[in-house]
């Protein structure tokens, strides 16, 4: 495997080059092999982890989870028991991929739609375990993050100690957090109770976001929790955060060159209109 990590010397940009990754499977017409019978399924599965066969890390590094047998579904549509297995699976992977000598953060994130790369169509995710506390995370962890405690109309849903709400600078047309109301510091410090919860919680979430607009739009999203030396982050926060490119049915909003070059951003969309369009489509 190729991969080798470059940083940039003026900027400190970390990029990983991951040639092998130009060899993996792009949107294939037939034989899905997450579906049962397929490649990486072979057996009857509710849900299912397994490791990449085309990974951006070290091998064994980066999993592929499958949130369902069905082929069509979804975030957005899968049963609470699928969501409870889900939550529970994400919980258990990291405390396994942490167990690695170099899994100190552990990153569960989904791309969902070609538009933003999704090669294979069945409803999955990935997760990565990172040698170190990648930048990102790692500001969110020095900065304290909390949520929101007062989101006004920018709020979404409040449900079972959990609370759902757009983010005040968005960058993205569509950019929303979910966290519960009191500190926990990552997936595996969840209660059974809690996963079921969060299970509800990110269905109404996602069947929203579905409905919100006449099709369903492709997305990002991602989980934000505490590193394997969790005593060195006794602040951590989990949350996860998803957004969406769309600012109307296919019709995303693209990242300009200026944008790009001085790092600020203009949001055609403002947040409160984003939530409250949200608000309207939930189905409780």
């Amino acid at each position: 495997m190729t991969h080798e990590v470059r940083i940039d010397p003026h900027t400190g940009t970390v990029v990983h080059i991951v040639t092998q990754r130009q060899n993996r499977p792009n949107l294939p017409s037939s034989d899905c092999p997450f579906c049962v019978g397929g490649l990486e399924a072979p057996e009857p599965y509710t849900v299912r982890s397994f490791p990449n066969r085309w990974p951006s890390l070290d091998e064994g590094y980066c999993e592929v989870v499958l949130y369902s047998p069905e082929h069509n579904e979804s975030l957005a549509t899968l049963s609470l028991r699928n969501m409870h297995e889900l939550v529970h699976l994400w919980a258990e992977r990291t405390v396994e991929l942490r167990k690695l000598p170099h899994g100190e953060h552990v990153v569960i994130f989904e791309n969902c739609g070609a538009e933003i790369g999704a090669t294979i169509p069945h409803p999955h995710g990935q997760i990565y375990a990172f040698p170190n506390v990648p930048e990102r995370p790692a500001q969110q962890l020095r900065a304290q993050w909390q949520p929101d405690d007062n989101p006004g109309d920018r709020l979404v849903l409040e449900m079972d100690g959990w609370r759902v709400w757009t983010e005040y600078a968005s960058v993205y047309p569509v950019s929303l957090r979910v966290a519960p109301e009191q500190r926990i510091a990552d997936l595996p410090s969840l209660t059974d109770d809690q996963c079921a919860s969060l299970g509800v919680v990110l269905r109404h979430t996602f069947s929203a976001l579905r409905h919100a607009f006449d099709a369903p739009p492709p997305y990002m999203m991602w989980w934000n929790q505490a590193p394997r030396a969790a005593s060195d982050w006794p602040d951590a926060w989990l949350n996860m955060e998803i957004v969406s490119p769309w600012r109307a049915t296919n019709l995303p909003r693209y990242i300009a060159g200026v944008e790009v070059a001085t790092g600020e951003y203009f949001n055609p969309v403002n947040p409160s209109d984003i939530a409250a369009t949200l608000r309207e489509a939930l189905e409780l």
